[in-house]
């Protein structure tokens, strides 16, 4: 196979990096090899093999990741198969479900755990099982700054819904048929059939949500083997792939092909606007920026809005898109067909996991279907699929999904409809009564990283259950959470900074106007400057969330929505990573 880049040298045994736990004829490797043997292998199983550390996300708790129990074992036959040595290894489990408030709250944990855990073991390469929201920046972010080799084995996406002949998309169908369950338009037998029928396979959500775009970034990234992010979680092809991961890893770690040499600033970039092409979640901001930072590479929101105004969205997927799910976007070429209709915008010279470059990968890429995968010159939406804000309401930017809300809103001004929490705004939205009408922008604020905590998925406001039975399905909503992938709707998020820490959407009162033009990318209340500084004098700093434990830590140096959330003492900008441990 063609090596790009010199730096690919082949190693020999001796250099392994688990030579140093069981080569040497000391006590200490003594130790170390009793202890193995102690489990049943003999110096056969491990002498001279690369050591693969499989870090598994699967738990009882995770829907998403239910296959991984038998996914970790085709792993494992693709490292024997290469002749290395295969060990797994649990990290914690994100599930987007069940983990409250928000898993965007361990994120950082995960991150933290897969570094130590690589550094601590002796392992020579690692493959990374993940797919659920926020296990695929997790998983990625600890293992690039670890710095060996490593494969991101993507979870896949689950199957089409189907309830009543119609399918169903995870997430999206779910505001969709609630919205018509509070107007009264459907019934609790039918909202029942909708609750059975939309989450049919284990995979992680099938519509364009925070999960397909993840698991589509790192493998654009060229950190799983191409295509991969495509496969439907219970396809063969995804236990085929399972194995050829583990193949990969043992020949990555002979080659000595580590993260490093393919996280580069062209590769971030490809990353983007594959994101921005196939209408990415708004969370693929936070996560891009933490990645990209974690590599070395210093990526902006300034660098994601000048992507998104020159790449349009062409994978016709919900939600951005009308119709599809991604069960169709795999059969009609997945996303190396989608590469290769981007071929002109991308860097074709950037490195995969493979040891080949991205535009070997996508050289004979077909696309069998052109209404789910649009050549450039027919897109679903003229520009990428986010677009960043900047204005007195957020002078740090804010985001919004344009290509998935109603064409009216992107100019508009209206009279904003304060909530200080989420409970306060859903006994608002539910009450028949409320004075709203269309032109109102709510706002949900103290709900960002400190503020949530965690920033969690409150974004997506519900609809005033008043309009909901005028007819009405969309209006402008503003707040400093995040929202689901899954969502649509004409929501502008992560605004920076967050009201918590005495940001301007703080100040804002209900009643203040407020402005949007998404064209010129700006969002602003019409407030003097003279009386937003009266109000901040009377504003006062929230109780903190947490006094003592993990949310205390992560209060005291969570960064905000604009720098990727990440903790300030794990980026590349705090100090070198740690080294090899000391073996005594």
């Amino acid at each position: 196979m063609t090596q790009p880049y010199e730096r690919i040298r082949r190693k020999s045994p001796e250099d392994l990096r688990s030579a140093r736990w069981f080569g040497p004829d000391d006590l200490r490797s003594f130790g170390h090899r009793s202890r193995i043997m102690q489990m049943g292998y003999a110096p056969e199983d491990w002498a001279g093999k690369p050591i693969i550390g499989i870090l598994n996300t699967w738990s009882d708790l995770n829907p998403c990741h239910a296959h991984f129990k038998h996914r970790v074992e085709d792993v494992k036959r693709g490292v024997l198969q290469a002749g290395g040595f295969p060990v797994e290894m649990p990290a914690i489990t994100l599930s987007e479900n069940f983990m409250k408030p928000t898993t965007m709250l361990y994120r950082n944990l995960l991150a933290m755990e897969v570094e130590e855990q690589i550094r601590a073991h002796p392992v020579d390469g690692v493959v990374l099982l993940g797919g659920c929201d926020k296990t695929t920046p997790g998983l990625t972010m600890g293992a690039l700054t670890a710095g060996l080799p490593m494969i991101y084995l993507p979870a896949g996406p689950m199957l089409r819904g189907n309830y009543a002949g119609q399918q169903l998309g995870s997430g999206s169908d779910a505001w969709k048929y609630w919205d018509e369950r509070r107007a009264g338009t459907i019934t609790a037998q039918q909202w029942l059939g909708v609750e059975g029928g939309i989450a049919r396979s284990y995979g992680h959500c099938m519509t364009m949500g925070t999960a397909s775009t993840m698991t589509a970034i790192a493998d654009a990234m060229g950190l799983s083997i191409p295509g991969a992010s495509s496969i439907p979680a219970p396809d063969a092809n995804h236990i085929r792939m399972a194995s050829a991961c583990g193949r990969r890893i043992v020949e990555m770690v002979w080659e000595n092909l580590t993260p490093d040499l393919i996280v580069t600033p062209q590769a971030v970039r490809n990353a983007t606007v594959v994101a921005m092409a196939m209408g990415c979640s708004t969370n693929a901001v936070i996560h891009l920026l933490a990645m990209a930072r974690r590599a070395g590479v210093h990526w902006s929101l300034d660098d994601l809005d000048a992507l998104g105004r020159t790449t349009p969205v062409i994978a016709n997927v919900r939600p951005s898109g009308s119709t599809y799910l991604m069960e169709d976007f795999f059969y009609a070429g997945g996303l190396l067909g989608m590469m290769g209709q981007l071929k002109e915008k991308l860097d074709l010279d950037c490195l995969t996991v493979m040891g080949e470059t991205l535009g070997q990968a996508i050289a004979d890429a077909p696309v069998y279907n052109e209404d789910v995968i649009r050549p450039l010159s027919n897109p679903v939406y003229h520009e990428g699929s986010l677009a960043v804000l900047r204005g007195n309401l957020c002078p740090d930017g804010a985001v919004i999904k344009p290509a998935a809300c109603d064409a009216r809103f992107q100019r508009h001004t209206g009279p904003a409809l304060v909530f200080d929490s989420y409970p306060e705004m859903k006994a608002a939205i539910d009450d028949e009564n409320l004075d709203v009408t269309p032109d109102h922008i709510l706002v949900l604020r103290n709900a960002g990283p400190l503020g949530g905590p965690g920033m969690p998925e409150w974004g997506m406001l519900p609809m005033p259950k008043a309009l909901l039975k005028q007819g009405h399905r969309d209006m402008l909503r503003i707040s400093d959470a995040r929202m689901s992938g899954t969502s649509y709707g004409a929501c502008v998020l992560h605004v920076a900074p967050e009201a918590h820490i005495g940001g301007p959407l703080a100040l804002l009162r209900t009643g203040d106007l407020i402005s949007i033009d998404i064209p010129a990318r700006t969002l602003n209340m019409l407030v003097s400057d003279e009386e937003l500084e009266k109000r901040r004098a009377e504003w006062k700093q929230p109780e903190p969330k947490f006094e003592r434990g993990y949310g205390w830590m992560f209060s005291k140096h969570i960064s905000q929505a604009n720098e990727g959330c990440d903790f300030d003492y794990l980026t590349r900008d705090f100090g070198k990573a740690a080294g090899e441990p000391d073996i005594f």
